[in-house]
This record gives C-alpha cells, sequence and structure tokens, in this order.
C-alpha cells in the first residue's frame, strides 16, 4: 500500500523513533503519546484491520504482535501496561495497518 504511513516507517521512507525490529516487525514511539509509554507495534505487512485476519498467516503475524511486546515489556523492564487493538474508525481504529499499542505509566 503506497499511502499508508506505517508502510512509509516499515520503508524507511519517514522517520521514526524505532524501539524493536525483526524481520517480521517494528516498533516506535507513537508521535502522541496517551502514556508516559505509549508504543506501537506493527507487521511489516500491510494488514488493514485485526478483524479481517482470513488467512493462517496473517493470524500469526497478528499473534506475534503479543510475543513482541511481551519481549518490550521485559526489555524495558515495565511495571504492567495495557495492550490494545482497535478495529475500524467507529472503534478508534485511525491508521488503517494492523498496529498494537503498548501503553504503560
Amino acid at each position: 500500500m503506497t499511502d499508508c504511513i506505517f508502510c512509509k516507517i516499515v520503508n524507511k521512507e519517514i522517520p521514526s523513533t524505532l524501539v524493536y525490529e525483526d524481520k517480521n516487525y517494528v516498533a516506535f514511539n507513537d508521535i502522541a503519546p496517551k502514556a508516559k509509554t505509549h508504543i506501537l507495534i506493527i507487521p511489516k505487512k500491510h494488514i488493514e484491520r485485526f478483524d479481517k485476519i482470513d488467512n493462517v498467516e496473517d493470524l500469526e503475524l497478528g499473534k506475534g504482535l503479543y510475543e513482541v511486546a511481551l519481549n518490550i515489556i521485559k526489555e524495558k523492564n515495565l511495571n504492567g501496561c495495557n495492550l490494545q487493538i482497535n478495529c475500524w474508525k467507529e472503534h478508534w481504529q485511525e491508521v488503517f495497518h494492523i498496529h498494537l499499542h503498548l501503553l504503560s505509566k
């Protein structure tokens, strides 16, 4: 997808503060944080909505978001957090590339 801001972050076309990167995922600080720690974790593959996952490969990528979150939580030694995925504009999804919000005080 050519106009997806998260795809542009994945492709290094626009800057971000990366917190984590591997072959399937990137995680970066939210530019409008809602908590002291507010990290967005995304698959590198463009998948528009979590609730529209319809194949095993994408399901594995969706589940892997939580594994990345756990790694970040342990690495940053966070004492509790909120993990949230928004699906569709009526439910606060603003960027249509699945992403997991990791928020912590």
